[in-house]
């Protein structure tokens, strides 16, 4: 059968909204109708070459919807099942699995280099990172799909796939902010929206936004964030200025350039922790000197996925958003059709609002 998809013909070129076929699930498969797909900065990375994978392509990672079929041996999941896509599942047997690190999992992408689907003239389509949720159904490894736990509305359930749990982890996973901590998040979008929401279930004392876009405060401070910063050659001084001279606790940086991340480090206090998010090109080149890596002693890291098992955290998050502590709704500005994710990535370039969601 038929359905519409955005397909990544070759990197670099705009995204082609046509017909592909898809195949019935074989073994271990399940097919998915989406009810929606949220358009991430790591989508536009991979159109755009930042990130590599087999092209052409269906892109899209982030999404929610229902099983249509199943195949053999399937049993997690049933027809009509509601569920979120999971990008990167773990294989359970390498070594970064065996260390229960399961975000480093050294075969979550390989299912990248498959034949996902064909366009009505034949081509082979590859599916991005693994789920291709860019189209109004996918066929996809059961081990990409989590029950969705009740509670949480279909299409907003979406963002769980990768903005929230990507936040939350780097708020509770890798930085581990502890109530009472001042925290600053770098960068607005659907990521950093989500660590501003997770900052306050944390418990965070100040709580400090900062983009270079100044419409976006009060989207920040609906977040969670206390104060708003602007970006500027001088937001390390406003944030120290904001913190007693001494800097944030824990700096996470949402935005994956140099300038940004440079910016966290020399924002964070003595002995605190900056956090990487942010998925940056290879040229850009951060430069840190001997002596000041020893006077500050500031914990650097990256952070992939959150340092999510995406098993154990999704429901822990159906759990605050039933609560009301988590606002999954709060974090979409936008609701577009498929045709809209070319605009979608153009926003994103000029940093415009938070997470576009495409609505099937």
């Amino acid at each position: 059968m038929a359905v519409r998809a955005a397909v990544l013909p070759a990197v670099g070129a705009p995204l082609e909204v046509t017909e592909i076929v898809l195949p019935d699930p074989g073994p271990g498969q399940v097919r998915v109708r989406l009810a929606a797909a949220g358009v991430c900065h790591s989508d536009l990375s991979l159109s755009d070459g930042t990130m590599r994978v087999p092209v052409p392509a269906v892109l899209g990672h982030e999404g929610a919807g229902t099983v249509v079929a199943v195949g053999e041996g399937v049993t997690a999941v049933a027809p009509g099942d509601p569920v979120v896509l999971n990008w990167a599942p773990s294989c359970g047997s390498c070594h970064a699995c065996g260390l229960g690190e399961v975000w480093l999992c050294a075969n979550a992408l390989n299912g990248a280099a498959n034949v996902h689907a064909r366009t009505t003239d034949g081509t082979e389509l590859h599916p991005g990172l693994n789920v291709a949720t860019f189209a109004e159904e996918t066929v996809v490894a059961a081990n990409c799909v989590l029950p969705l736990p009740d509670g949480v509305p279909l299409t907003d359930a979406a963002l769980l796939g990768c903005a929230v749990l990507t936040g939350y982890g780097a708020v509770h996973h890798s930085a581990r902010v502890r109530a009472g901590e001042s925290v600053a998040v770098f960068g607005v979008g659907g990521v950093g929206l989500a660590a501003l929401q997770s900052a306050r279930i944390a418990g965070a004392g100040r709580i400090v936004a900062v983009d270079v876009s100044p419409a976006k405060e009060e989207l920040a401070r609906a977040a969670g964030a206390t104060d708003y910063v602007v970006a500027s050659e001088n937001t390390a001084r406003e944030i120290r200025g904001l913190t007693g001279k001494q800097g944030v606790d824990v700096a996470i940086e949402c935005v994956g350039r140099a300038a940004t991340i440079r910016a966290a480090w020399d924002s964070t206090r003595r002995g605190g922790r900056t956090t990487v998010v942010g998925i940056g090109g290879k040229d850009q080149q951060v430069t840190f000197n001997a002596l000041e890596i020893f006077h500050w002693g500031r914990t650097l890291a990256g952070c992939v996925y959150g340092n999510s098992d995406p098993a154990r955290d999704v429901p822990v998050l159906a759990g605050h958003v039933r609560e009301g502590r988590l606002d999954l709704g709060a974090l979409v500005t936008e609701r577009i059709a498929l045709d809209g994710i070319p605009a979608a990535f153009e926003n994103m370039l000029a940093g415009k609002g938070g997470r576009a969601l495409v609505v099937f």
